[in-house]
């Protein structure tokens, strides 16, 4: 079932997506919530409702006359108001790939335990245009990643028990502002700056019981769900990032467990898979530079379009728009 969040009549609207259009929740069953929030808050009560309406819509069973058309409506990001959102380091390559672009080994903490940073929740968006600011597009990058949304409370969580706390998975764009990450950080504090103005979900939330085709057993001496699902991002048509959920070696269960120790999770809090490998243009940049001195770095630039795909998740549309601005945090730093 590929959940949607749009605006209709002027108001937040859950909706099935089916074959091009959008079947508003409360339209299908009077019990089915019409927001997000109160579909996950309510999640054991009326996914099943959920589920039979999704089956009753491919079997051709419901009218869609009623029906919106997915082409043309005012999307939002699946979760629309997260509760939190975090943002995990799952992929050995791009870790590995990176440290070595910058000359450093390997941190072999990546393979004791799973990291995961806090980002701005409020800062969510879905498909549509990205705008930044000046000192955003100081190396300005994408992130290709994939995210989950919980779906009921819970503490102190096993892995061994956490994939029954995921609604479903949908594709992530955590944007980044490289210059403004990269300063702050070498205060030991952050990312901040560098990743708190925009952090896009879409097209649509999948539920795992539609993935279960796709799934694939952890790495060896790894515990959770995974899934075989190629993931690739294209800047203005040319692909530029290749990789596989696949390739995460901690699962999103095993994230799960290390975010809920000692702390309750919340139906609504998005976590993130972090960047699969090839996944940026961070690492992109550091490999064509470590292959050969003269690679001319890239970054994104105004009215660049990126195009994120996952298989069984959808493509994700976004277009970077320059704010009519010259105020920069970066010209006012003291010296």
């Amino acid at each position: 079932m590929k959940l949607v969040s749009h605006i209709y009549r002027e108001h937040e609207q859950l909706a099935i997506y089916h074959d091009g259009l959008l079947y508003n929740m409360d339209q299908l069953h009077p019990e089915l919530p019409n927001t997000m929030g109160m579909f996950l808050n309510y999640w054991d009560d009326v996914i099943g409702i959920a589920q039979r309406a999704n089956s009753a819509i491919i079997n051709g069973e419901i009218n869609p006359g009623k029906a919106v058309a997915y082409e043309g409506a005012s999307l939002l990001a699946p979760v629309p108001f997260p509760t939190s959102c975090r943002d995990g380091y799952a992929f050995r390559q791009h870790v590995a790939s990176a440290r070595r672009n910058r000359g450093v080994e390997m941190i072999p903490e990546f393979d004791q335990f799973p990291i995961f940073y806090f980002t701005n929740h409020n800062s969510i968006q879905g498909p549509g245009p990205v705008h930044c600011m000046p000192d955003h597009f100081e190396e300005l990058d994408f992130e290709l990643e994939c995210a989950i949304v919980i779906n009921r409370y819970g503490r102190n969580i096993p892995a061994a028990e956490a994939d029954s706390f995921i609604g479903g998975l949908m594709i992530m764009n955590d944007l980044s502002a490289r210059r403004l990450q990269m300063e702050e950080m070498k205060l030991s504090l952050g990312p901040a700056k560098g990743k708190d103005f925009s952090t896009v979900l879409g097209p649509w939330l999948v539920t795992t019981d539609e993935l279960m085709p796709y799934e694939i057993p952890a790495k060896p001496n790894h515990v959770g769900m995974s899934w075989n699902l190629p993931m690739t991002c294209s800047v203005n048509g040319v692909q530029l990032s290749q990789g596989n959920l696949g390739d995460m070696d901690w699962t999103f269960a095993e994230i799960i467990e290390r975010c809920s120790y000692g702390v309750t999770l919340h139906p609504g809090d998005v976590i993130g898979s972090g960047t699969v490998g090839t996944g940026c243009l961070l690492e992109l940049n550091g490999t064509g530079k470590f292959n050969n001195p003269n690679f001319i770095p890239q970054w994104l630039q105004p009215n660049d379009v990126v195009n994120m795909t996952i298989d069984g998740l959808g493509t994700l549309n976004n277009t970077i728009v320059a704010e009519e601005t010259d105020w920069s945090l970066l010209k006012m730093k003291k010296h």
